[in-house]
């Protein structure tokens, strides 16, 4: 029997993050997130609704989502959904929550502050754990985007050489 558990959401970040650590060292953040959706029912009037998640990331995506995802920030995040369950401790009631493990994320739109740097291309980031995507890939910023990455890694939207494998600790951000 065939098995997919695969999230692709696009919203707004609804908190700041708070990065905590486990006792064994690994950083992890819960961000919320807002998902916003528009339509248009049978009777004619434009209708919005927005949906909270809550997305749990960890490691270096933890660390970076918690110094550069901000309250209003928009990302994408790919992940998976997980299911938590627990007794309620007061009610003694079984209690459960769906939540989304983020896999990478990407920030979207221009970086808060408006800083110059000379990065036209619109401040993509993108960010993952998964190992094939430890390369950082760079795309010209005459495209028009920045977020032309074909996979992952890292676009600053400057054009460059492509570099050889980084390993995740050398990156600085």
């Amino acid at each position: 029997m065939a098995n997919l558990n695969k999230v692709m959401i696009i919203g707004n970040v609804t908190r700041d993050p708070e990065i905590k650590y486990t006792p064994k060292g690994s950083a992890v953040t819960d961000l919320g997130i807002a998902v916003n959706r528009v339509y248009t029912p049978e009777g004619g009037e434009k209708r919005e609704e927005t949906t909270f998640v809550d997305v749990t990331l960890w490691g270096r995506q933890a660390e970076i989502a918690g110094e550069y995802c901000k309250k209003g920030r928009s990302v994408y995040i790919e992940g998976r959904l997980q299911l938590d369950s627990w007794e309620d401790k007061t009610s003694g009631q079984k209690r459960s929550k769906l939540r989304v493990v983020g896999e990478s994320f990407q920030l979207l739109g221009p970086r808060p502050g408006g800083g110059g740097g000379g990065n036209s291309g619109g401040g993509d980031e993108e960010y993952s754990d998964r190992p094939q995507n430890t390369q950082r890939r760079e795309s010209s910023s005459e495209g028009g985007g920045g977020s032309g990455n074909s996979g992952g890694g890292f676009s600053s939207g400057r054009s460059t050489a492509p570099q050889a494998p980084i390993e995740e600790d050398d990156i600085p951000f």
